[in-house]
């Protein structure tokens, strides 16, 4: 099954902290890409895209 983030137009209002990553160029340009598309701030885009990641990960062992 192809699980999709869906995008919703309701911005979070909740307590926030601030954190750093480095990430690649071409990862930026995607979510940037997105965020236009979608009239939602780069911060909301990897807000939302870190939390689907958090709620559907699955750890394994090798």
């Amino acid at each position: 099954m192809d699980k999709k983030l869906e995008i919703k137009s309701k911005k979070y209002r909740g307590e926030t902290t601030v954190i750093s990553s480095r990430v690649p160029v071409d990862l930026v340009e995607k979510l940037d890409s997105i965020a236009k598309d979608s009239g939602r701030t780069r911060n909301e885009v990897i807000q939302m895209c870190l939390e689907f990641a958090a709620d559907n990960i699955e750890i394994t062992e090798d």
